[in-house]
């Protein structure tokens, strides 16, 4: 049972996280670089919120919504 507990923390501490030790080695020479994922994620995010956006502009330009008081049931 012991055995099967440190194959869990091979697997965990020297396989699945040496992705992040490396970054965390990587930071401490560029900050820039161990943070690349981190920017390039922003970007991406922004780029959809801005798409987003746009086209909640585009259909509202259109005038396609009921905006009527009785549009929703809810309402």
């Amino acid at each position: 049972m012991k055995d099967f507990f440190y194959g869990i923390q091979d697997l965990f501490v020297d396989g699945l996280f040496a992705p992040f030790d490396a970054l965390r080695a990587l930071e401490l020479e560029s900050w820039t670089a161990a943070n690349i994922m981190s920017w390039i994620f922003t970007i991406i995010g922004f780029v959809a919120f801005t798409y987003w956006m746009l086209q909640l502009k585009k259909y509202n330009d259109n005038n396609e919504e009921d905006k009527s008081v009785t549009a929703h049931s809810y309402l």
